[in-house]
């Protein structure tokens, strides 16, 4: 039997319920995630749309500014998704006293796997769902960064060839 830990008090609980707790805890969080990526992911590629329909007499100068533009507010969203493990962390008291919780969310997020700040016991999980879930996010930026570039870089070619 483990105890299962947080700011509500301890519970002594069963190893299977403990990670049922974890599995539902973690999927809340990623779903939030997925949540704030969709909205994101959304707006990005229609922006990108729309600031394509127009015309511009320098094609380089619309893909950097474009590529520049996406990429940050990709990375932002991302950070953002950061900031929900940190508090999802926060209110379980997944880390040891003392632990930055923004950096040790980013280093399960990002998947870097450092090892200096381990979760506490009860929640071992959430650092390996937390990592499924940046690697996901980073898949799914990766796809509309090429998505956003192809296009940019279709309606440039357009453009320049009725120039």
């Amino acid at each position: 039997m483990l105890i299962l830990a947080s700011r509500a008090g301890t519970l002594p609980i069963s190893e299977g319920i403990v990670m049922l707790i974890q599995f539902l805890v973690g999927g809340i969080v990623s779903l939030c995630n997925i949540t704030i990526h969709a909205l994101v992911m959304t707006v990005v590629v229609r922006v990108a749309r729309a600031s394509g329909t127009k015309k511009r007499n320098h094609p380089s100068l619309r893909l950097i500014t474009t590529m520049i533009a996406t990429l940050s507010v990709l990375m932002a969203a991302h950070v953002l998704e950061v900031f929900v493990w940190s508090l999802a962390y926060s209110i379980v008291d997944a880390a040891p006293a003392g632990t930055d919780l923004v950096y040790f969310a980013f280093v399960n997020y990002a998947t870097l796997g450092y090892g200096d700040v381990t979760p506490v016991e009860g929640w071992r999980l959430l650092g390996p769902i937390t990592a499924m879930n940046g690697a996901l996010m980073f898949g799914w930026s990766t796809a509309v960064i090429y998505d956003v570039l192809q296009k940019t870089m279709m309606i440039s070619y357009d453009t320049t060839a009725t120039e």
